[in-house]
């Protein structure tokens, strides 16, 4: 049955009817009791997007529509539901979660309480962002090889954001801070849209082309993956991957990861991090400076003062030559007295040469008179060997011609010669009547008479 209320009652009504206006405290708790009581419980499937996790183990995201209608529910799950989840949320995924529907009143904003979070699958832009991470790295954009190093004192900073991204004013403080003398130049770009991808690749080739910086920094704050698509672009990439300056890329936050931070020489987990990483703080290398400068200043000293020690020695030497004189005398002195005893030495052992080389001399005599009659002694038995007339003892008899010469051979004589036959105890003279020839001897035959046997 439908019911009616007439305004007109009122209006004739005697008694006015007065409406009290609603606190926004009141009206908000008043909202969300009635969507606990309307709804209750509820389940919802979705594409996890934002997903960040806080120091105090409380988890923060956004469930976007799985048919890609504009639709965004926030959610927040707590520590304990989180610890109780099996898989580790990533932004892409898509998931079922359940839990109470409620409004968050600091900012009036419709918000779902999850309590328990369950993976169904990978969402569509997550997939593919891992298909062309896979491209990429088999285009080899990603190997370390190609990582080139950072100067260390670049005289210019490039950067390639947005003029009006939070992420440009954190980049110009930290270098303010840290290196207020280091030039910064630029590059303005968008860095989220369906133009972005191309904003971004003709900033990096700019640069590039002009290469008056020594460092590039290609910065954004944070967002989700769809606030983050354009540094997923494969034109981006491929830009970061050409440009001839060394890149550092600084997109988001620390979770976030892009196809830029793989692909640039340097990844920074905040655009922050990436100014710190580009430029060295000044004030620390002018301490390393101070502490050089101490320690020349101080070895400087130090030779200084051993020089002038050396000085007053020189100059002490000079001043007193005497000194000098003195000890050159005493070395002379020293020089005179080996000198003398070289000298007495050496006529010791001359006087006593003499002696020793008549003693020498006396022995050799010696040694020679008790050896010269066994030498003779010998000689005369070799003599005794080879005395004739010791064979003519033996039997044997020495012919010889009218001449007194001895002959040796038979062909030597003619019948009817007279030859002296000559024996040991005599001689004889004989007439030759015959001669018999007969073989010869190998003695006869050279001419030479056989020595006797002993």
């Amino acid at each position: 049955m439908a019911l009616r209320v007439d305004e007109s009652i009122n209006e004739r009504s005697s008694a006015p009817v007065t409406r009290l206006p609603w606190g926004v405290a009141a009206l908000l708790l008043a909202t969300g009791d009635a969507l606990a009581a309307r709804f209750g419980a509820v389940t919802v499937r979705g594409e996890l997007s934002g997903f960040s996790r806080a120091g105090s183990g409380h988890c923060y995201f956004t469930l976007k529509d799985m048919e890609g209608a504009p639709a965004l529910l926030r959610c927040a799950m707590f520590r304990r539901a989180a610890m109780l989840t099996d898989f580790a949320p990533a932004d892409g995924q898509q998931v079922e979660a359940r839990g109470r529907l409620g409004i968050y009143d600091a900012r009036g904003e419709l918000q779902m309480v999850v309590e328990s979070l369950q993976r169904l699958g990978t969402g569509t832009l997550y997939e593919e962002f891992l298909r062309r991470r896979a491209r990429l790295q088999a285009q080899g954009l990603f190997d370390a090889q190609r990582k080139r190093p950072l100067p260390a004192f670049p005289r210019a900073v490039g950067i390639v954001t947005s003029l009006g991204a939070a992420a440009l004013h954190d980049v110009l403080t930290t270098l303010q801070r840290r290196a207020p003398h280091l030039r910064v130049v630029v590059y303005p770009s968008l860095v989220q849209g369906a133009e972005a991808p191309a904003a971004l690749a003709a900033a990096l080739r700019l640069a590039g082309e002009r290469a008056e910086v020594d460092t590039l920094l290609l910065v954004r704050g944070g967002g989700s993956l769809e606030d983050l698509w354009a540094f997923n672009d494969e034109r981006v990439v491929q830009a970061v991957a050409a440009c001839p300056l060394p890149v550092v890329c600084g997109v988001g936050h620390e979770t976030d990861v892009t196809l830029c931070d793989l692909a640039a020489d340097l990844r920074a987990p905040t655009p922050t991090a990436a100014a710190e990483l580009a430029a060295p703080a000044r004030d620390e290398a002018l301490g390393a400076v101070q502490a050089r400068e101490m320690l020349m200043r101080r070895a400087l000293e130090r030779a200084l003062q051993a020089q002038a020690q050396r000085l007053d020695n020189l100059a002490l030497r000079l001043g007193q030559p005497a000194r000098g004189l003195l000890g050159q005398m005493q070395r002379l002195d020293a020089l005179g007295a080996r000198l003398q005893r070289a000298m007495l030495q050496r006529r010791e052992r001359l006087a006593e040469a003499p002696q020793r080389l008549q003693e020498r001399l006396h022995r050799a005599v010696t040694q020679r008179l008790k050896a010269e009659p066994q030498r003779l002694q010998a000689a005369e038995l070799r003599l005794q060997a080879h005395d004739p007339y010791r064979v003519l003892q033996w039997g044997y008899a020495w012919v010889e011609a009218d001449d007194g010469r001895p002959v040796v051979s038979a062909s030597a004589l003619r019948p009817g010669q007279e030859v002296r036959a000559v024996w040991a105890d005599g001689q004889a003279l004989a007439l030759v009547q015959r001669v018999e020839a007969r073989a010869t001897t190998p003695s006869a035959q050279t001419g030479v008479p056989m020595p006797p046997t002993l």
